[in-house]
């Protein structure tokens, strides 16, 4: 191997090597986004909404009770 095929080949390997350290991070992004999402969808399958009423609805009834009591 010549001198000259030595540097091609290692400016090919540090153009390679570049472009995997540009393209890691949204590769890992694109990875924790669907664990994420697969998270939240297995969430939602199993929340009974009827047993647990939201933080919204508590304080809506609250107020709507104290309302009546102030009538």
């Amino acid at each position: 191997m010549t001198g000259e095929q030595t540097e091609a080949l290692i400016g090919m390997g540090l153009a390679f090597a570049v472009l995997v350290v540009m393209i890691l991070p949204s590769l890992f992004g694109i990875v924790r986004e669907r664990r994420v999402d697969r998270q939240i969808a297995r969430a939602q399958k199993s929340s009974d909404r009827s047993t647990v009423p939201s933080t919204a609805t508590w304080y809506a009834e609250g107020r709507r009770s104290k309302k009546l009591v102030s009538s």
